[in-house]
């Protein structure tokens, strides 16, 4: 079952649950603070220790946060009306980055009305109804401490979390250890209530130290770190410096605010461009960035009422702290964690930062945002929970499950992914052929069955080249998402890998879009759930063949898919394409790196690092060591594809409960894969758009809306 680069998609559905929000008894310090509880109630759930429900007269464990609607009644609804026929997760539209800044801005200034009482969590009531066993995501806060940060992202992480955010009130001192304690017992306590699911910290700066603390004084506790530009190279800023200048003339620090504003806003030369991306003229992105500076300007008062000299002042010594207090106790910290850096931060050097706690943790990833600042989270275009799909860390329980744990794409999701592969596909102006219940091939795919389980088998082109426009044409045209059954070196494991080849970014698309390892246990679940699957057997063997290899199909002996399309009455497709040989031609293969001593190291350590999939098979097939072929490059030719007949399993169970019937049928599925190959393969000659210079001469005479022609059929 091994595969290589298959990439994409997942089955449609969810199975949602109701989120119940609860009358609370009692308001975080509302008794002290009145004005805490009247901002609060309207947008936010809040909590405080030891609160106790009305509903249940059961006491709430610390720190669990108690949610109500806008009169203190129960509140609930469904949490999606989507079709269950669409394969696409529901679209929340995110904010632009202004719009993110004000909205910020709102819910920060609502939060800081009241600043007495001790730190609290409050859950946001806009983040809606969530998946069942959703796990609980604590939110973090940078130096701001509001809570606010993530206001822009509620409705869509919401869906998925449960959401938990820590206010810091105003004039709150309590100290960094204090905090970490807190933190601490409320993980404690949530973890003795659910513990098989994990606990999800999101740190922004200050709370990127906070939750690297709390996960090093709990190495046993199932925790998932998300830090934003932590501020554990705060020794390492230009602001520490500055810090016995401001503590001995402390009004200085009212010049800070414009400063951190500037931050916050992100770099105007980013706003500028995707103000002329979304189409504006230059004259009016100008016009709209001055538009901003005014607005950002009556923002000051806002963040001299979260941030007064005073708190500022304190913050600032707490930051030297916080991040002492983690980088002692680095070695200690076993949760898997995300860091998310950005390459302009002028406050903090966290590109750098980000690249030395990567070596320093044992389990992490790493994504770079180059053009984002130190408030990430406000970022024009930037999405949280896209960057969890895309490293594939979102899971309910204890271990991932790479079926139901799987968020399929959304609309604006797939929408990116199609644009980005835009010119691949225009490059290689695919012909897709399917054929029809009466055998009859026809151009386009309508003779793909649109309900599952299907299992697609066919040949893996040259470097898996024929997965972009296969995928997104499935999904265009048919509205059909393929998940691959894909090779684990695609799933980015936290070894050190010296000999890697392509930065793990690379593939994130194919996590994003429904990829799942090679194993017989996928694909059961798989299958099970009634998907579309996609199935290379030739695998890595395959799509980095050797020279002269091309259209030559290394399929296993055994019959390793059969049995289990016939478990599930599955449809088999078997497809083949052609086109490779077109815009490319190996010259420097397997073989020959492997007689050169630096290169044969190479290859030995990256297989190594990633695994053989087929290590107990003999053959052909078993000979997967990762490498990477050279390539001559051709002018571009065209890819084609043809689907065959679709082969009914259902009802054939007993008749393949025999071995030797079972492999005939394997058998007959290679061979109809090689019979689409050879059938393109002879019809592509008689193309007259086969060459890319007489594709572009068709597109410039006609529309570009119109679907290129090709051979007869």
């Amino acid at each position: 079952m091994a595969a290589t680069g298959a990439c994409l998609f997942p089955s449609a559905g969810f199975s949602h649950a109701l989120r119940r929000r609860g009358q609370a008894s009692a308001v975080a310090s509302s008794d002290q603070n009145p004005k805490l509880s009247s901002s609060l109630t309207s947008r936010f759930a809040a909590s405080k220790e030891q609160a106790s429900s009305a509903l249940t007269g059961t006491t709430i464990p610390s720190s669990r946060p108690v949610s109500f609607g806008e009169h203190g009644r129960r509140y609930a609804k469904n949490a999606s009306d989507q079709s269950s026929s669409t394969p696409f997760m529901e679209d929340v539209e995110l904010e632009s980055g202004r719009e993110k800044l004000r909205k910020f801005f709102d819910e920060a200034k609502d939060l800081a009305r009241s600043d007495g009482g001790p730190p609290r969590w409050f859950s946001p009531l806009e983040c809606g109804s969530r998946l069942e066993k959703s796990p609980l995501l604590l939110y973090l806060p940078g130096i701001d401490g509001t809570g606010a940060g993530l206001t822009s992202h509620h409705k869509k992480l919401g869906k998925m979390f449960d959401i938990w955010c820590l206010h810091i009130p105003v004039m709150d001192r309590t100290s960094f250890p204090e905090l970490v304690k807190m933190v601490e017992r409320t993980i404690k306590s949530e973890n003795y209530r659910s513990p098989n699911r994990p606990i999800y910290l999101v740190g922004e700066s200050l709370g990127g130290c906070l939750a690297l603390a709390v996960a090093a004084r709990n190495p046993d506790t199932d925790l998932v770190l998300i830090l934003a530009n932590p501020a554990t190279s705060f020794d390492k800023s230009q602001t520490q410096a500055l810090l016995p200048f401001l503590d001995l003339m402390p009004e200085q620090l009212q010049l800070s605010y414009p400063f951190i504003l500037s931050l916050m806003a992100g770099d105007p030369s980013r706003r500028f461009k995707a103000s002329t991306e979304k189409g504006l003229t230059p004259q009016q992105a100008v016009g709209a960035l001055s538009k901003d500076l005014l607005t950002m300007s009556s923002y000051i008062s806002v963040l001299a009422d979260i941030l007064p000299i005073e708190t500022l002042q304190w913050k600032l010594q707490m930051l030297k702290s916080a991040s002492a207090y983690p980088n002692s106790r680095i070695h200690a910290v076993k949760a898997q964690t995300l860091l998310l850096t950005s390459g302009k931060d002028w406050l903090l050097p966290s590109q750098a930062e980000g690249a030395r706690l990567k070596d320093a943790l044992q389990r992490s990833h790493i994504r770079k945002f180059d053009d984002c600042g130190h408030f990430l989270f406000l970022e024009d275009g930037f999405d949280l929970l896209t960057v969890i799909k895309c490293v594939g860390l979102y899971r309910r329980g204890k271990v991932l499950d790479y079926v139901s744990d799987y968020l399929p794409p959304t609309h604006a999701e797939f929408k990116n992914v199609n644009e980005s592969n835009r010119w691949f596909v225009e490059i290689t102006a695919p012909v897709m052929l399917s054929t029809l219940e009466d055998g009859r091939i026809v151009r386009g795919l309508d003779g793909i069955p649109s309900d599952g389980p299907v299992l697609f088998v066919g040949y893996h082109m040259l470097l898996g080249l024929e997965l972009v426009p296969l995928v997104t044409q499935l999904m265009n045209d048919r509205n059909i998402l393929a998940r691959g059954i894909a090779h684990p070196m695609l799933f980015e494991k936290y070894t050190k890998r010296q000999g890697q080849t392509l930065e793990p970014e690379f593939y994130d698309t194919f996590r994003m879009m429904g990829a799942v390892p090679v194993s017989g246990t996928n694909l059961f679940k798989l299958l099970s759930s009634k998907s579309h699957v996609l199935l290379y057997p030739g695998g890595m063997r395959e799509a980095l063949h050797h020279k002269g290899e091309e259209y030559k199909l290394f399929w296993p002996e055994q019959s390793e898919f059969v049995r289990m399309a016939v478990k599930f009455g599955a449809k088999i497709v078997p497809f083949g394409t052609v086109g490779e040989d077109d815009f490319g031609e190996v010259f420097f293969d397997y073989d020959d790196q492997m007689k050169i001593p630096y290169f044969r190291n190479w290859i030995q350590r990256l297989t190594e690092e990633n695994g053989k999939v087929r290590s107990n098979a003999a053959g052909e097939v078993a000979n997967q060591d990762v490498h990477l072929p050279w390539i001559w490059p051709k002018v571009p030719g065209r890819f084609y594809f043809c689907f065959g007949k679709p082969i009914e399993t259902a009802g054939r169970k007993w008749e393949l409960k025999d071995r030797e019937k079972c492999h005939e049928l394997y058998l007959q599925v290679k061979s109809e894969v090689e019979s689409c190959m050879a059938y393109l393969r002879e019809k592509r000659e008689s193309d007259p758009y086969r060459s890319i210079f007489s594709r572009l001469m068709y597109q410039a005479t006609h529309n570009s809306a119109y679907e290129i022609p090709t051979f007869e059929l």
